[in-house]
């Protein structure tokens, strides 16, 4: 192998290894912990469950929820949906769990005796949180959480 060879090798050789440590460290060695999460968020969701009575319907709402930073929440939200309507002002309360990988699990109470579970990412370091609602499993409802 001539001179020239073994450089250009090497240099192909430097550049793979650059570029590996680049992609290992592309989060910038940042983790998410339950103090991602903290202060008011602003939620607008979206989608359908099922009503007490057992009819499909769509539904809307916003949500003013506050995240303590410590794996509590509590919230406020007006939810409207196409047969049962609106239902203003509902108050819940409820924990959250955030892994290092940025995902999060939410359970919640919003009336006495029924619980919601959601499941997300935090996103642009806790100012978004993306979610799904997962429990019950009849609600197929998406929400954007941003950081008031």
């Amino acid at each position: 192998m001539n001179t020239s060879t073994k450089q250009h090798l090497l240099a192909i050789a430097i550049g793979l290894g650059l570029s590996t440590g680049a992609l290992a460290d592309e989060g910038g060695g940042k983790t998410c912990s339950n103090a991602t999460l903290h202060g008011r968020y602003g939620i607008q969701m979206q989608g359908t469950n099922v009503t007490p009575g057992g009819v499909a319907q769509n539904v809307i709402g916003v949500v003013n929820r506050y995240y303590d930073g410590k794996g509590g929440l509590w919230q406020l939200d007006s939810i409207k949906g196409t047969v049962g309507g609106i239902v203003p002002n509902r108050y819940g309360v409820g924990t959250y769990e955030v892994s290092d990988d940025c995902s999060v699990v939410l359970t919640f109470q919003p009336v006495p005796g029924f619980f919601i579970e959601e499941r997300g990412v935090i996103v642009d370091n806790g100012f978004e949180v993306r979610t799904i609602t997962v429990t019950p499993p009849t609600t197929m409802v998406t929400a954007t959480h941003i950081r008031m």
